[in-house]
């Protein structure tokens, strides 16, 4: 049977599968192992088992249940809260103020845990209701927690940049370094049309009332809020960049750094850590079982011949090496739609990254993107994770068409940033050479 027949064959099933509702896992899993036993015989399974056992054996891994615990700690411990108190302070009286805060904060999440969940859950439960009692437009206020709480996986330190590093071979202080400047980018154009829009439209987003704006004594003093997030990022980031440890320790540095914030706060429960436990076991285990779906699927891709088939199609798009690059990012932003980011890069990054290093461009710079691509994807519609965090914690006045809607002008604006990075690599090139060398 041609590689072309296979192909269709091969991902005619997935996808059938995947949109009856199975999990992904077992559809990638099953789907490959019923096709390498066809292809290759009973022989090809050594070679799955091989590749699976080679990944489970990176101590790189471990870092994964260790940032995931961290950010199930911070989301309870009472650290938003202040952040908010803050942001409401010096935010406030201007229009569209709250909202802006409210990017700000999910930015500070995203440098304290490498997962998006944390910051939606935060400031869907703190910042929302605070926004619609003061009129701000719900879609608005939807729409800027959708889109600054997907920066946890773009802004260091990142779960989905551990899992790039793991099938690239890049340096994950590298990643995380890279992902510094872009994060900040998309925070300074995310909160400039939030500012412009409201400048035009106030009614969007209503300054705060004279006598709720606190005065400059209670704005200094709101600042202590800043102090502990500001360490626990020191002790994650600047323990990697500072030479002191590997990624994987300073996740453990992060878990620390969160203990010691819910202590502060009189959080830190025995109830507390045994759900943030249970919570970790959960999201480790399913990426995990993507991880093993994932390896399967590469095993049995790669088995069928399709190296070749890829390179015989990349030769005919048009534009040659941007072309090239720009192909995989539409086709990435079209699967982010619809797929786990997980699973996504599980299948495409071994596929396209040695195109990606044949045309001489990056794959540091590619996996930024990348991770850029896949941020967008967690905001945007039919199945983006924080439109269903979202859903979950929202008032019954918004609906899901609101939360679709709420995030058109947020997913053009990110992609602009996209655009940016793309057509500026030493925005996510320069901080990490400049680092490490």
């Amino acid at each position: 049977m041609s590689i072309e027949l296979l192909t269709l064959l091969f991902f005619l099933a997935l996808f059938i599968f995947l949109f009856l509702g199975l999990p992904l896992p077992f559809v990638l899993g099953g789907v490959s192992v019923i096709f390498i036993y066809f292809t290759w015989g009973p022989q090809a399974f050594y070679m799955v088992a091989a590749q699976t056992w080679g990944a489970m054996n990176k101590f790189t891994l471990v870092a994964i249940p260790l940032f995931i615990f961290m950010a199930m700690i911070l989301e309870k411990s009472g650290v938003a809260n202040d952040l908010y108190d803050m942001m409401y302070l010096w935010f406030g009286p201007v229009s569209g103020g709250l909202a802006i805060g409210t990017v700000v904060i999910c930015a500070i999440f995203a440098a304290m845990c490498g997962i998006s969940g944390a910051a939606v859950v935060s400031m869907g439960t703190i910042a929302l209701p605070s926004m619609l009692r003061r009129n701000y437009d719900k879609l608005l206020a939807v729409g800027c927690i959708n889109s600054g709480g997907g920066w946890g996986i773009l802004i260091p330190p990142s779960v989905i940049m551990i899992l790039y590093a793991l099938i690239s071979g890049e340096s994950v202080g590298k990643l995380f370094a890279g992902g510094v400047i872009p994060g900040l980018l998309l925070l300074v154009l995310v909160s400039s049309y939030i500012a412009i829009r409201c400048y035009f439209q106030p009614h969007l987003g209503p300054a705060l009332p004279p006598e709720e704006r606190g005065d400059w004594k209670k704005k200094m003093a709101a600042f202590k809020a800043v102090l502990l997030p500001a360490i626990i990022v020191i002790m994650v980031l600047g323990s990697i960049i500072g030479g002191i440890t590997t990624p994987t320790e300073a996740a453990a540095m992060g878990v620390l750094g969160s203990l010691i914030s819910a202590l502060v706060y009189r959080q830190l429960t025995w109830k507390l850590v045994v759900q943030a436990c249970i919570r970790t076991l959960r999201l480790t285990g399913m990426i995990m079982w993507i991880l093993f779906g994932a390896y399967c699927f590469s095993a049995a891709y790669h088995g069928m011949g399709a190296p070749l088939f890829i390179e015989h199609i990349m030769a005919y798009i048009p534009g040659g090496p941007w072309g090239t690059i720009i192909f995989i990012q539409v086709v990435i932003f079209i699967l982010a739609m619809v797929m786990d980011p997980a699973g996504i890069m599980m299948i495409t990054v071994p596929i396209f990254l040695p195109f990606v290093k044949a045309h001489g461009f990056d794959p540091l710079w590619f996996g930024i993107l990348f991770t850029i691509n896949m941020e967008i994807g967690y905001m945007t519609p039919p199945f983006g994770f924080n439109l269903f965090y979202l859903k979950a914690i929202v008032p019954p006045s918004i609906t899901m068409g609101d939360i679709y809607r709420s995030v058109i002008p947020f997913t053009i604006v990110e992609s602009t940033g996209l655009a940016i990075v793309m057509i500026f690599p030493k925005i996510a090139t320069w901080l990490p050479y400049a680092v490490f060398g």
